[in-house]
């Protein structure tokens, strides 16, 4: 039986596969909605937060003790605070809006001695953030599980590799996961993950929740951006 967990956190996962290797830099596309329902989900499946099935489906808080991971506490005191219980919906777009949200989560990958925190210049005038790997082995776990779901089609079943595979493929990060022929041939096998068919261990609710904050990650974005669009489309006219 295969039992390999991951060594990384759902959200952590997301910021190691959209890091270039050696430039440390940021790929992927609004990383910060899918690093947001990643979190969300953590939360959801620690059994610190629910969805309240009879409340339109609004978030309320199970346990707000610390969790000892320094991201999921600041974003459970987040909810904790809220005076009325707002929807995932809401929470995906207020959390992906934390100051600094992949830098925080960089940080926490970089004090696990995962990756290093760098500097470089722009033009001699801008300094970015870099964040190069120093220990692949998380990243290459991770990855090789990914892989395993999709291309072995395994009958046990680590619902947080599925997990990963789905939030991954709405950062559109799967491609550097697979390559064009892989994605190609598994559509369907990647289709049916994404859409949760491959989380049978986890109890029915978290599911949902867990498959909302990733369809949020992925529409979202989408809707911010065409809404973006008309409006300096009718500005400019």
């Amino acid at each position: 039986m295969h039992t390999n967990e991951l060594k990384v956190k759902l959200y952590e996962g997301l910021v190691l596969l959209s890091l270039h290797d050696e430039k440390g830099t940021t790929e992927g596309w609004y990383i910060e909605y899918t690093v947001a329902a990643a979190l969300l989900a953590e939360l959801l499946l620690a059994k610190r937060i629910q969805v309240n099935a009879d409340n339109k489906d609004k978030i309320e808080v199970l346990d707000a003790s610390p969790t000892g991971d320094q991201v999921m506490d600041e974003v459970l005191q987040k909810i904790a605070a809220k005076k009325r219980p707002d929807t995932l919906k809401n929470w995906v777009m207020s959390v992906a809006n934390i100051s600094k949200l992949k830098h925080k989560v960089a940080e926490q990958l970089v004090a696990d001695g995962i990756i290093k925190s760098d500097e470089k210049k722009i033009l001699w005038l801008f300094t970015q953030k870099i964040y190069p790997e120093v220990d692949p082995e998380p990243e290459r776990h991770l990855r090789h599980e990914m892989r395993r779901l999709v291309l072995d089609k395994p009958l046990e079943i680590d619902p947080r590799v599925a997990l990963m595979v789905a939030l991954a493929k709405s950062a559109y990060l799967l491609k550097d996961v697979f390559s064009k022929e892989e994605l190609k041939t598994h559509k369907k096998r990647i289709e049916q993950i994404a859409k949760g068919e491959e989380l049978g261990a986890l109890t029915q609710d978290v599911i949902d929740a867990v498959q909302a904050a990733v369809m949020v990650a992925v529409m979202l974005p989408a809707m911010l951006a065409a809404t973006t669009a008309a409006t300096s489309g009718s500005s400019s006219c």
